[in-house]
């Protein structure tokens, strides 16, 4: 399990350097000075956004929460039997069936359907991994608003919030530290981590992650899917797609099909 997460982490900061290079000039406000952050998205950290400009925020980056697309059950069961090759494979089934070869015919039909009974049992697990990551998101948080501090919907945060999380509470997005002493945050199930890790003014603290000891205040840099925890739920959203070797196996696959196709009209 450790591993895992370490190779999450590693996949992870790979889509964040990849990401980086593709959009250019676009600032890192987890590695930019903390006045030139706060100066990036705008906030005085002892006012914190107002109502009406958090609103704005909030239609403009969305809400925080990691969303993903479901599909029903049987509509996943029901794809695997899909695809050039896939049909080929039934052809030959209706063929055996055509000309009475029934021993044929039930080895094709079980190799298929035990196909498609392992890949959905793989989709299952990545569905219930992401339920269990989402299970340990904040529900609310603790953020200023208008310089006043109140609880509202962890989902309602926007970049440029400025929140105060405090021992036993979850981060609600990710956040660089900007007043307070230190906390000790646990965040081991997002980076595999064993101990707690002390932060000071200017660090940066994950969403999902724990606050062990102390108290801070905190402006947040990203919200929902662009969070570390967001971008590690993709990551496990998208277990059960179709890696590049498997794609390069479905075009050679496809391009023999198409040549046997053509060797057969000639012959």
């Amino acid at each position: 399990m450790g591993m895992n997460r370490v190779f999450l982490r590693k996949e992870v900061l790979s889509m964040d350097d990849h990401k980086t290079k593709k959009s250019g000039d676009k600032p890192d406000l987890a590695k930019e000075d903390l006045q030139q952050a706060l100066t990036q998205l705008n906030v005085d950290p002892k006012k914190g956004l107002s109502d009406q400009e958090a609103n704005k925020r909030l239609a403009q980056y969305g809400p925080n929460a990691i969303t993903a697309k479901s599909e029903p059950l049987w509509l996943k069961f029901l794809k695997d039997f899909t695809g050039p090759i896939a049909y080929m494979i039934e052809a030959a089934a209706i063929v055996s069936a055509i000309i009475n070869h029934w021993d044929d015919f039930v080895i094709i039909i079980v190799l298929l359907l035990f196909n498609a009974c392992i890949e959905l049992w793989q989709d299952r697990k990545a569905s219930n991994v992401l339920a269990a990551l989402k299970k340990g998101l904040a529900p609310n948080a603790t953020v200023m608003r208008d310089g006043k501090f109140k609880t509202i919907p962890a989902s309602k945060l926007v970049p440029g919030d400025i929140v105060k999380v405090r021992l036993g509470q979850i981060v609600p997005a990710d956040l660089r530290f900007t007043g307070g002493d230190y906390v000790s945050i646990d965040q081991a199930a997002l980076t595999g981590e064993s101990l707690p890790v002390t932060k000071k003014i200017g660090d940066e603290a994950y969403s999902g992650s724990i606050v062990k000891q102390g108290e801070m205040t905190g402006v947040v840099i990203a919200t929902g899917s662009n969070t570390f925890f967001g971008r590690t739920a993709k990551l496990v959203a998208s277990a059960g797609g179709k890696s590049h070797a498997q794609e390069a196996m479905f075009k050679i696959g496809n391009f023999l099909i198409i040549v046997a196709v053509i060797l057969a009209l000639i012959i």
